[in-house]
């Protein structure tokens, strides 16, 4: 379980994002050398966790719990023959690309060791959105990624460290539930009764995510 790379953006303007300048970072490429890793603030304030990354659109984006973004290598691969192109890490904007890892089987509120300092806690799945069909170009690009369930995960940054390609990913901590990345993503998007499970991921669910299953159950009961 490794880091295959480390993928930063710039700032680029394009057609496709409702960012009211016209401009997007999620065009992510690999690092050469080492990148820190620190919390980077309330949603809202904060951006990207990683030194050198552009996040654009802070409405939607960045901020302490969506700090860091990981993509599974072998989900890309899936991609990759199902759409019969390349797909380079990064093509997908996130910050890590993994390989020996279910990154969207990941419970939310497990934790990363990667390297010897940074520590990551998962939050929740990526919700695909404009931007992203833009980037893709493809049909229908959002409906399908939704009913893959494979986003990749966010996660917050505990303690802060330097990581580069190459670096091991240990697991150190699955908290004592069932609710996956996948479920969580599942429960947001297409299969809203699925929310109430959720709530079983208590406080290291992102707030958002939180906040939707309570509202939920106190509408519907559980």
């Amino acid at each position: 379980m490794k880091l295959l790379s480390v993928n930063l953006g710039r700032a680029k303007t394009v057609p496709y994002t409702d960012h009211p300048e016209g401009v997007t970072g999620i065009d992510k490429r690999p690092a050469d050398g080492p990148v820190r890793v620190a919390a980077p603030g309330a949603k809202g304030v904060g951006a990207s966790g990683l030194a050198g990354d552009t996040v654009c659109d802070t409405r939607h984006h960045g901020g302490d719990d969506q700090a860091v973004y990981a993509v599974a290598r072998e989900d890309m691969d899936d991609w990759e023959r199902e759409l019969g192109r390349a797909l380079p890490s990064g093509s997908f904007g996130e910050n890590l690309t993994t390989t020996g890892l279910d990154v969207s089987g990941a419970l939310i509120g497990e934790r990363w060791r990667i390297g010897p300092d940074l520590l990551l806690e998962v939050t929740s799945g990526r919700i695909p959105c404009r931007t992203f069909q833009g980037h893709m170009g493809e049909q229908g690009w959002m409906k399908r990624f939704i009913e893959k369930a494979a986003p990749g995960a966010y996660f917050r940054v505990v303690e802060p460290g330097e990581i580069r390609a190459g670096d091991p990913v240990r697991i150190v901590h699955r908290p004592d539930h069932e609710v996956t990345v996948a479920l969580q993503f599942r429960a947001v998007t297409i299969q809203r009764e699925l929310l109430p499970r959720l709530l079983a991921a208590g406080g290291a669910l992102h707030p958002e995510a939180l906040a939707q299953a309570r509202k939920y159950v106190a509408r519907y009961g559980d």
